[in-house]
């Protein structure tokens, strides 16, 4: 049993979702692991990870659309200690992964045909997000 760590920094462009499927498929490419499993691992509380589809950008738009109804800025809320777009973010998160699961077979990840990971910013203004990924496997 093998297994390979990394921390990923990647720049966000504020609220939304970012494709990082590729970044991940490379890392695990090179790992040098064939068969195991991959965890992805957020470290903040104002951005999360998912899995949805990632053929059609209406997906993600129509994602973001629902969240920002379901924790609308300026709600009156009691932490805005960050502005108006805080507490909407921990909400968003609270809804949402700070982790995912993805098999891995034959060195690459087994997702779906039209699945890709994303990570999703709960945050309007663009910043650096990390991501820590754990391989374990053979």
């Amino acid at each position: 049993m093998k297994q390979a760590m990394t921390r990923l920094s990647i720049q966000g462009r504020g609220r939304g979702l970012q494709e990082i499927t590729s970044t991940l498929a490379n890392w695990v490419a090179g790992s040098g692991i064939r068969d195991g499993l991959l965890t992805a691992f957020i470290p903040h509380t104002s951005a999360t990870l998912l899995i949805n589809e990632n053929a059609d950008s209406d997906v993600a738009r129509d994602i973001e659309d629902f969240f920002s109804g379901v924790a609308p800025e300026n709600a009156g809320y009691r932490h805005e200690n960050e502005g108006p777009d805080d507490m909407p973010a921990h909400i968003r998160s609270a809804l949402t992964q700070t982790d995912l699961q993805i098999p891995v077979l034959q060195g690459r990840m087994t997702l779906g045909t039209w699945q890709g990971v994303f990570l999703f910013e709960h945050r309007s203004e663009p910043r650096k997000r990390d991501v820590v990924l754990h391989l374990l496997g053979d």
